[in-house]
């Protein structure tokens, strides 16, 4: 693994810094990153920052140049990933569409389907959600219920979803629903794009413990589809959701890069505070876990390099995508678990009477949710034994 930058490399990165130093929104550099509280002005805002990021051609650097990207290199998603760190830039409101939705469609889409999406996702015209897990199901995605019956010529489709990240802003969903019941468990389902701007489709958002409201349960009561909105074929739906959860773990394994700027504000936290005089840092029991962390979160991105490198060679990310997901996630949480520890009794205030405004209790809140989101730890894990470590398979699979 030799990760040293070629010149190519480094005028991409020069060209990208250039670019942020210029468009990031006002004050963004200097540290005034508040983002609108109420919904509509919210999601103004971030589809604001992806039409800028796509006029400015950084939107999806490595879709290929035919669907308007960078035709990108590993090597430069990294850097364009380190880089957007670095600065803390705002969220991609359509993180779903860009990284999952349209490489999912550019490899099994219809024409008709890739016409109608993939510019739109670019420019943020069109935000997308992800209607995968529901109240019986979680992440046993062939347990799923939302059931859609053909009728008079379109797809009617009953359920619900929860969990769903974006819901509240989204125009459109990558659907999972039961067309079919006979067969294996992961037989029978379909994928739908389905519209979310319609009457048969409510979304109410779940306040999360942390007081955001990022995950939604999304109702579907006589929803309407058609067959032109099914990606693939009817029934053969999971090959579907492979393809797309492949593309979905290789993004989230790159937040690797946001784990180690979070470990650094960790670490300048105990450069702060202060117990009996002296900055805890000095502590051995705080210098001790530090330099747990740091190991192990240094061999998490190493990982991620090794496997970047498999995915170098082989032309198409892996299951050891389920790796990189799993290490990120869990030690998120015991970073900020650690993180209140080190607190004290101030550990237990929020907001403003906390250290640095609370921030480190959000995150630790927030980070059990990580956890969850692109599948739980006990999935990766079962990933991890099948796919990767040759395991024997889960009987109900």
């Amino acid at each position: 693994m030799d990760f040293t930058l070629t010149k190519k490399e480094e005028a991409f990165r020069d060209e990208l810094r250039g670019w942020l130093s210029v468009n990031l929104p006002e004050g963004w550099l200097e540290g005034k990153r508040t983002l609108p509280e109420s919904k509509e002005a919210y999601s103004r805002f971030l589809r604001d920052w992806q039409r800028k990021l796509y006029e400015g051609g950084w939107a999806a650097i490595s879709w290929p140049e035919a669907y308007g990207g960078r035709n990108a290199t590993l090597m430069e998603e990294i850097i364009y990933h380190q880089e957007m760190v670095r600065v803390k830039s705002p969220p991609l409101v359509n993180y779903v569409g860009i990284h999952m939705v349209a490489p999912t469609l550019m490899q099994m889409g219809t024409d008709q389907q890739k016409e109608a999406y993939i510019e739109n996702i670019l420019t943020g015209n069109h935000v997308w959600s992800q209607g995968y897990s529901e109240p019986n199901a979680g992440s046993d995605l062939t347990a799923i219920e939302t059931a859609a019956v053909k009728k008079d010529g379109r797809w009617i489709i009953n359920g619900q979803k929860v969990w769903t990240s974006f819901a509240h802003l989204a125009d459109r969903c990558f659907l999972l629903a039961r067309t079919g019941q006979s067969g294996k468990k992961h037989e029978g389902i379909t994928v739908f794009l389905l519209d979310m701007n319609q009457e048969g489709v409510e979304t109410r958002p779940i306040t999360q413990m942390d007081g955001r409201e990022e995950f939604n349960e999304v109702y579907l009561t006589d929803a309407i589809a058609h067959d032109e909105d099914i990606v693939g074929e009817e029934g053969k739906g999971w090959s579907v959701l492979i393809a797309l959860m492949l593309h979905e773990r290789s993004g989230i394994a790159a937040e690797v890069f946001t784990l180690e700027q979070q470990f650094e504000e960790v670490a300048e936290m105990a450069r702060t505070l202060t117990s009996d005089g002296k900055p805890i840092i000095e502590d051995p029991f705080v210098e001790d876990g530090l330099a747990d962390l740091y190991a192990r979160i240094s061999g998490a991105r190493l990982n991620y390099y090794r496997n970047i490198t498999h995915t170098l060679k082989n032309g198409k990310p892996g299951p050891e995508s389920s790796l990189d997901k799993l290490l990120v996630s869990e030690l998120g949480k015991e970073l900020f678990d650690f993180a209140m520890t080190i607190q004290g009794h101030a550990g237990v205030l929020a907001g403003g009477d906390a250290p640095f405004d609370g921030a480190m209790q959000h995150q630790y809140l927030a980070s059990f949710g990580a956890t969850i989101g692109g599948g739980t730890s006990e999935v990766q894990r079962n990933t991890i034994g099948e796919r990767i470590l040759g395991l024997p398979k889960d009987l109900g699979r």
